[in-house]
């Protein structure tokens, strides 16, 4: 049976302060599968803020809550983390393995991330619903450098199928069958928190990539190294810079978001049902 962890943007020493939650989500879900989505949507939610597990990366953005939601979703058990953590916000590219090697450990085996991001292309307008192929690491961080446990994932973990080819497959045809718009290409992360320059945004062109956001890269890699198969979407929010006129803003970034939320609720949904 499929484990599924959505994401909205071990002997490990962090982790005994996620045992407390473990423990409840076992006592209230026992056996669940796991799985994940956008925590205002679940139903019998119980909700667990970031600040209630010690030793767990705190979110600071706008329209990021900072907590876990676990109930019910398309009859199927769901495990929400609703919001997400960034390496501009004083966050370590390690500590972003708290939570995934933590949702490792309740036995998750698939990820869906989601996030905002700028397109590199006019041809990718604000409100497209993008399904990443692949990404490009320009963070200067990567989450896996340090010692590895071999009891969590190999020491240099292969990238060539970091978003799993044939849950993308599924993906295509579903968007198809309900006639929701999507895209698809590569993400490229860098760090944050300023927005790009149009001389930075020319050079990701060249480089390949078609949207460039602040977050996921960190996660996917855990992922990977985790053995979990991953579904990204990114969801543009605005051109990069030098493509329109006018600067950008974090609320043009809110405010598209809000406007795709709707289609790429049903798309995620339907392959939670579904995949």
């Amino acid at each position: 049976m499929s484990h599924f962890l959505y994401i909205s943007d071990v002997f490990c020493p962090w982790c005994y302060g996620f045992a407390p939650v473990m423990q409840r989500i076992s006592s209230e879900h026992p056996g669940y599968p796991v799985r994940v989505l956008s925590g205002d949507l679940v139903e019998n939610p119980v909700i667990i803020p970031y600040a209630e597990i010690e030793g767990f990366p705190r979110s600071t953005v706008s329209g990021h809550k900072g907590r876990l939601i676990i109930g019910r979703l398309e009859g199927k058990d769901i495990l929400c983390m609703q919001g997400r953590v960034h390496l501009y916000e004083g966050h370590s590219p390690q500590s972003i393995n708290t939570f995934i090697k933590a949702f490792q450990l309740l036995g998750i085996k698939n990820l869906i991330v989601t996030n905002a991001s700028g397109s590199l292309t006019a041809e990718l307008p604000a409100g497209t619903i993008m399904l990443i192929s692949d990404h490009i690491n320009l963070s200067g961080a990567n989450p896996l450098v340090g010692p590895n446990d071999d009891a969590f994932g190999p020491r240099f973990p292969d990238m060539s199928n970091a978003y799993d080819a044939e849950l993308r497959t599924r993906v295509r045809q579903i968007a198809a069958r309900e006639n929701i718009p999507l895209a698809e290409g590569v993400y490229l992360m860098v760090s944050g928190p300023t927005f790009d320059t149009p001389a930075e945004v020319r050079a990701y062109r060249i480089l390949g990539a078609d949207t460039v956001g602040m977050s996921t890269v960190p996660e996917v890699i855990c992922a990977v190294h985790s053995g979990m198969r991953v579904l990204g979407f990114s969801v543009i929010v605005n051109l990069g810079c030098g493509l329109k006129q006018g600067a950008l803003n974090h609320a043009e970034t809110l405010r598209e978001a809000e406007k795709a939320s709707a289609n790429l609720i049903r798309l995620v949904k339907t392959c939670i049902r579904e995949i």
